[in-house]
């Protein structure tokens, strides 16, 4: 019996959990190209990896290689739908650390009307990120008033 049904690990957060071909590839290039720390894995009889969890920068992430019709990779599709935001301390040092690793940079580090300064990144594995340095703490209104000001 445990004492809690949630653990500490998923409190709080809901978990990505994503598909990519070629996983163990990839838990190596999100640790060199986001700090990620590898918190687990179980590995398939043919050498895939049938889960795993990683964990950047307090967030953690499952994954696992893609194993379809459900879960496909964004690679077998063409694109993906999902954004994976993090924030952290210094998204421009992250950026060069990244490209560095082999991440494609699709949006620049640069300051937002939302209060963030914020990088895009798309991984070898086709996933796209979006990692974010708070600047300053707006309302929403602030947030609203400067985006009708933007894009109006």
């Amino acid at each position: 019996m445990t004492e809690t049904a949630i653990p500490e690990t998923y409190r709080n957060a809901v978990v990505a959990h994503i598909m990519v071909d070629g996983a163990a590839n990839a838990i190596d290039f999100y640790t060199r190209a986001f700090g990620a720390e590898e918190l687990f894995r179980l590995d398939g009889p043919d050498g895939r990896v049938m889960h795993a969890e990683i964990r950047i920068k307090g967030s953690t992430i499952m994954l696992g290689d893609a194993d379809g019709p459900l879960f496909s990779a964004p690679t077998a599709v063409g694109g993906t739908t999902v954004g994976l935001h993090v924030f952290v301390e210094d998204v421009d040092v992250l950026a060069r650390q990244a490209t560095a690793a082999g991440a494609e940079l699709l949006q620049p580090p640069a300051d937002q009307f939302h209060g963030d300064r914020t990088t895009m990144l798309k991984d070898p594995y086709g996933h796209i990120w979006v990692f974010l340095t708070h600047l300053e703490d707006l309302t929403p209104d602030e947030v609203a008033r400067r985006a009708r000001e933007l894009f109006l």
